[in-house]
């Protein structure tokens, strides 16, 4: 098995260059079919199951009976292809699918997701990354449980683990269910369950073994599928294929428009509203969305796991380098996609005519993302359009034409009239996110469950076989959970991820840091502070969004964080301060994982349970 393992990782440049270079002539084959007269149906299929089909085989050919390899790939993932398996693991439906459409909604105010994103892994490699590996165990809560004793800690890490997992996870089924039932065409509620099956093929076989090495292949795939519309159409308008520095052209020519249509915008990120008024709600807001998801980056669970995986402290350190680099990419392109999206829309489907606009409307219109608003059409096919007044004239106007941010990735090349192989290139890529990141959620959530609860607290002598099996179990059946609760449509994809962010945030993070630079935290300490945070962050979500409860200064419960991780961070501190300090032994434990050489001293933290 070893030597075997070694041969694969010494081939990884030359096995994914020939899988590249094959998924290009699968692309450029189905592009000739098109040509030919092949329906459009047909390539929808290819795309989405011939890809699937890719992944499966990864994660037969990486399956695995061993527990080292299944809960953290054997710790033989180089730096690189572990920062390209990051980057799958966090772009998840949420960045290939959402984050151009809220942009494309909110204008500059859609930035407090890229900056809050991107901006928590600088959190992650300075305060968690390379200590958790040098620490050397599978997941977070065997951090909790080292670090602060007994069952209690671990036990709480893992409520908070799941909890935020599966808001998670529901949303990365939620963009499946959307992909599938559009290019499959099936019904929303069935197209969640046929994409589900496609998610556990990977996670169930191999672990985290299976799921990293199909990971950087689903990074291929999404990158390619995301850049090759938004370069089309950058050349379209402007002649240059770099859209990333063109876009500004566009934005010019919407400004325009916009001034043609007479909608008045107000200053940038909404400090200031259309009549110079002074708005801090609407900036409080932006800067505690920003803090909430750089914390919550920095706190999640199933992308801490990754860097277990690396094979030392330093390549810990580079692959998330690699990671930021390889997110990067993504999401510095993702304002010109909501540029050119945008010039699309206004010069190609505000103003025509009801009886002849383009398909695609229609067909976006069945899956209730996209509405164009005739009176004598709004009927569930057009339901986005409830309380629009709806059309007078037969003209279209910008009022009445409905987009939710969701289909703006996926249905952009449909909108800008490219061929139909690239639509399902994108469908392919938004599947390759969405299911990179369920990967990782589930697993995160089944090895919380058999490894954390099981393994440590009630089954300690259970042997190698009964835990995987254990795993596997539990991870279809939280899988069935989330694809029934992702299948009423509980919210919007970013919605339902930013909460994740917030929970993780609150209720992990300031155990987590405290744990490591602090080690005067003690163990009731940071037990009490978890609870505190998760419970308010929980409390606040749950009553808002569902109760009706007035906000608390004007914050949205995207940010719910806001008022978890401070009074975490505060009831850890106070209550560390007044109970006893841990012992010396486990103040050595927290020095040695600081040092990137030597052996880590580990302690018996149960023996500092305060009294």
């Amino acid at each position: 098995m070893a030597a075997k393992s070694t041969s694969f990782i010494d081939n990884l440049g030359k096995i994914y260059t020939y899988y590249t270079g094959g998924f290009i002539a699968f692309t450029i084959t189905l592009a000739i079919l098109e040509q030919l007269g092949v329906p459009n149906v047909i390539i929808g299929y290819a795309f989405v199951f011939l890809t699937v089909a890719v992944y499966a085989l990864i994660g037969v050919l990486s399956r695995t009976a061993e527990v080292s390899e299944y809960y953290v790939a054997g710790r033989v993932v180089p730096a690189f292809y572990n920062g390209m398996a990051t980057g799958a693991d966090w772009m998840s439906a949420a960045s290939f699918i959402g984050m151009a459409g809220t942009l494309y909604v909110m204008g500059y105010d859609g930035l407090a997701f890229v900056l809050g994103w991107t901006g928590g892994y600088v959190l992650v490699a300075i305060l968690l990354a390379p200590y958790l590996r040098k620490f050397g165990q599978y997941t977070v809560p065997d951090f909790l449980g080292a670090r602060f004793g007994g069952n209690l800690a671990r036990t709480v890490g893992v409520i908070v683990l799941i909890t935020a997992s599966f808001a998670y996870v529901v949303a990365q089924i939620f963009g499946v269910g959307i992909i599938a039932s559009r290019f499959l065409g099936i019904s929303f509620e069935m197209a969640v369950f046929v994409g589900l099956a496609g998610i556990l093929v990977c996670s169930m076989l191999g672990g985290m073994r299976a799921v990293t090495w199909t990971q950087v292949a689903q990074y291929i795939i999404l990158i390619t599928a995301y850049l090759i519309p938004v370069i089309w159409m950058s050349v379209k308008v402007t002649g240059v294929p770099i859209p990333e520095l063109m876009y500004g052209q566009a934005l010019e020519i919407i400004a325009t428009k916009e001034q043609e249509l007479g909608i008045l915008k107000g200053h940038a990120m909404a400090f200031v509203n259309a009549k110079g008024e002074a708005n801090f709600t609407d900036a409080m807001n932006f800067f505690t969305l920003i803090l909430c998801l750089m914390i919550g980056t920095a706190s999640l669970p199933h992308i801490l796991m990754r860097y277990f995986t690396t094979p030392s402290v330093k390549a810990a350190r580079q692959s998330v380098g690699w990671s930021l680099f390889f997110i990067f990419l993504l999401y510095f392109t993702a304002p010109s996609y909501a540029a050119f999206a945008k010039l699309e829309v206004y010069q190609n489907v505000v103003g025509l005519s009801m009886e002849s606009l383009p398909a695609w409307i229609a067909n976006w219109g069945k899956v209730g993302l996209v509405g164009a608003c005739d009176a004598a059409n709004a009927s569930e096919i057009y339901a986005i359009c409830k309380g629009v007044a709806g059309n007078a004239d037969g003209i279209l106007q910008l009022a009445e034409f409905r987009i939710m941010p969701d289909a703006i990735v996926l249905a952009t090349p449909e909108i800008a009239g490219l061929p139909y192989v690239v639509s399902g290139l994108v469908a392919a890529g938004g599947l390759a996110a969405a299911l990179s990141t369920a990967d990782g959620l589930l697993l995160a959530i089944a090895n919380a469950l058999s490894h954390d609860v099981y393994y440590r607290m009630i089954d300690p002598k259970a042997d190698t076989k009964k835990r995987l099996v254990i795993s596997r179990v539990l991870l279809i059946f939280v899988a069935l959970v989330a694809a029934y609760v992702a299948s009423t449509k509980p919210s919007t994809i970013l919605a339902m991820v930013a909460w994740a962010f917030s929970i993780a945030a609150s209720g992990l993070f300031p155990a987590l840091v405290m744990g490591i630079w602090w080690k005067r935290t003690s163990n009731i300490g940071a037990v009490t502070g978890m609870i505190a945070g998760f419970g308010i962050c929980l409390y606040y979500l749950i009553m808002t969004q569902f109760y009706g409860m007035p906000l608390w200064f004007g914050i949205k419960n995207i940010s719910c964080g806001m008022f978890g991780i401070p009074a975490a961070f505060l009831v850890t501190y106070v209550v560390s301060l007044v109970t006893p300090a841990p012992s010396k032994e486990m103040q050595d434990f927290i020095d040695s994982i600081r040092v990137p050489k030597g052996d880590v001293r580990l302690a018996d933290a149960s023996a500092d349970i305060d009294h």
